[in-house]
């Protein structure tokens, strides 16, 4: 049966066969049991890039398009390196980087294919350097 956003919310209820972890463990699975015997790593415990992306087109039939763009955004990310999406946050934090920094961040953002989020980095160096908000 086809996904559909608008009959099928919520999805650990509805169409709980959609939802796994990244290594594919099933929702029903996924318990505190399975957690102390050590069948589940803290690095299962998230969403994978499929779920985000249905829950953004959720987000989208209803009518709130931000949230969307948020999960699609969060959807990208979830193939970044955990201590590298750290070093992009602190990156983006006012005057902790410069304009060629940022740019930077943005190409291996590219490379992850986190593209919404590397044009989001740009924007933020566009209006940091509007704002006087670049490291010098």
């Amino acid at each position: 049966m086809e996904f559909d956003p608008t009959r099928d919310y919520p999805l650990g209820i509805r169409r709980p066969e959609l939802v796994t972890t990244p290594a594919g463990t099933p929702l029903s699975e996924v318990t505190l049991n399975a957690a102390r015997e050590g069948r589940l790593v803290g690095a299962e415990i998230r969403a994978t890039p499929e779920t985000l992306r249905r829950q953004a087109d959720v987000a989208r039939a209803a009518g709130r398009s931000q949230l969307a763009e948020n999960l699609e955004r969060a959807a990208e990310l979830a193939a970044v390196p955990d201590d590298e999406l750290l070093e992009v946050y602190t990156a983006l934090r006012p005057r902790r980087s410069t304009a060629a920094e940022l740019e930077s961040w943005a190409e291996q953002l590219e490379g992850w294919g986190a593209t919404r989020t590397a044009a989001f980095v740009r924007e933020a160096a566009e209006v940091y350097a509007e704002r006087r908000l670049l490291a010098v």
